[in-house]
């Protein structure tokens, strides 16, 4: 509620009930009480999650959301990225989640030491890679759909 409170000048009432509206929405409101260290790690990545959704940005940026997660709670944030795109959020998404991003993504753009390699509809990037460079990092993530 702080960042809402001092940066975008709401009541505290009104900040409180936007954060548990956010938090409701990740489907942590049950957790609104608890500190970070009480939370797993899938956990607080949503409560991040929430923390951004109550700013009502225009854009939201995440950037490997899942790197730092143990494997069983990728799956939490995943679902909460794919539901917000489902929703028509506009999300840039930097991850090595290929499938993930092939089926939530309206466009995909392949970067390569700060090069455009390729940007394209997801079926497109994924059945006619543009470069070398494309296909070998398909490849070497997604072996058996390259």
């Amino acid at each position: 509620t702080e960042a809402l409170v001092y940066v975008l000048g709401k009541g505290r009432r009104e900040a409180e009930d936007m954060a548990l509206s956010a938090l409701s929405k990740v489907g942590m409101a049950e957790f609104r009480d608890r500190y970070p260290s009480q939370l797993s790690g899938g956990q607080q990545q949503r409560v991040a999650i929430a923390r951004v959704l109550a700013m009502r940005p225009k854009i939201m940026l995440f950037d490997e959301p899942t790197s730092a997660l143990d494997p069983e709670l990728v799956g939490e944030v995943l679902k909460v990225i794919r539901t917000l795109a489902e929703e028509g959020a506009t999300i840039l998404l930097v991850t090595h989640e290929m499938r993930f991003a092939r089926d939530v993504s309206s466009r995909m753009i392949f970067l390569r030491k700060g090069i455009l390699e390729q940007d394209d509809a997801p079926e497109e990037l994924f059945r006619n890679p543009a470069s070398e460079a494309v296909k070998r990092f398909l490849s070497s993530v997604m072996p058996a759909a390259a």
